[in-house]
């Protein structure tokens, strides 16, 4: 082998060692779709296997999160959006394509979802039955769907209620949403939205309390077991969680005196 020859042959020795070092030759890529038997979370939240995506452009009512129908009674609004979307899939097979990850809190990914022999997404879907709100999306376009939800207040927007993400933050003067708001029982309706005892959902028995503390390791609030030292003395809960993996996609951290009971 001549010298030019020798020396060709190792700059491109180098250049792979260079490419497959820095991640660009031989790195696996992250699955870009993923198809399964699906399992709503809760209105915005699919798993498949092991893995949870959050709907992209979709912000549904949390599971303990109330509203108000068109008859000024109470509903459950977010158990009711979690079996919205299990009736859209129907124990169907469910493809979900990730467009990236969650912007907010966890590490869940975002995803466009759509059930078997359904030409339209599961995010435009349960928008378009007014059962979720259009939030910042990542691909989804569900803003036709939830412009056309809003005019014929179909769903949560028959009623009144406040947007997902302001009951997340306890915001109790966020703006109200629906038909059936008035304006002349704003008082009364907001108490209704922020009850000063929330209801626990069925089998969602975590509980989390917003907390200034919490900011300092970039968290909100801050949940707590049952059987742990700090459970029963939380009272009046500002949330509600199903397990320890929602209230920390939620933005909560664990109690510091709180373990895993035994």
């Amino acid at each position: 082998m001549s010298f030019r020859n020798f020396f060709a042959s190792a700059r491109v020795f180098a250049l792979i060692s260079f490419f497959a070092l820095s991640g660009f030759l031989g790195a696996p890529s992250p699955a870009s779709a993923l198809t399964g038997a699906a399992t709503a979370r809760d209105g915005n939240s699919i798993q498949l296997g092991d893995v949870t995506y959050r709907l992209d452009g979709v912000d549904a009512p949390e599971l303990d999160q109330v509203c108000i129908d068109d008859h000024a009674d109470a509903w459950t609004c977010g158990i009711e959006a979690r079996d919205q979307l299990t009736k859209l899939i129907k124990g169907r097979v469910v493809r979900c394509d990730d467009v990236g990850p969650e912007k907010s809190f966890g590490k869940r990914h975002r995803a466009i979802c759509t059930a078997e022999g359904d030409k339209s997404t599961l995010n435009e879907q349960l928008v378009r039955l007014g059962f979720a709100v259009a939030r910042e999306p990542i691909k989804a376009n569900v803003k036709p769907a939830a412009a056309e939800a809003k005019t014929a207040a179909t769903g949560i927007w028959k009623g009144c209620f406040v947007a997902p993400q302001d009951f997340r933050a306890g915001k109790k003067d966020g703006t109200l949403l629906g038909a059936a708001c008035r304006p002349d029982r704003d008082k009364e309706i907001r108490a209704v939205l922020f009850p000063e005892e929330l209801t626990m959902p069925p089998s969602c028995s975590i509980k989390g309390k917003l907390a200034v503390r919490a900011r300092v390791t970039g968290n909100i609030g801050i949940y707590h077991l049952r059987g742990c030292p700090s459970y029963p003395a939380t009272t009046r809960p500002d949330r509600w969680f199903c397990s320890e993996d929602d209230a920390q996609a939620a933005g909560f951290r664990k109690a510091y005196n709180c373990r895993r009971p035994k």
